[in-house]
């Protein structure tokens, strides 16, 4: 297996990990803002803009590597946080 076969088993990985922990710091968010810390809040808020911004290259970065390896699509694991 080659270094782009790996990156194609890889990135789809990435992709949904990225997704959620988005999901978690814009709860995290949520939270913080009715909580009145409104500049952490916004700070959280920060980090999932980048998060879709880094969503929208590894999809595109996947796309030109050839898409996922056959087999792979929707593989996940979960961490515990």
């Amino acid at each position: 297996m080659n270094d782009l076969d790996k990156l194609r088993i890889m990135l789809p990985h990435w992709i949904e990990h990225n997704k959620g922990h988005g999901e978690e710091f814009f709860r995290w968010a949520d939270t913080l803002a009715g909580a009145g810390e409104e500049e952490i809040a916004e700070l959280l808020r920060e980090a999932v803009k980048a998060l879709h911004e880094a969503h929208h290259a590894l999809e595109q970065a996947l796309d030109k590597a050839g898409g996922p390896m056959e087999g792979q699509a929707g593989g996940h694991h979960h961490h515990h946080h």
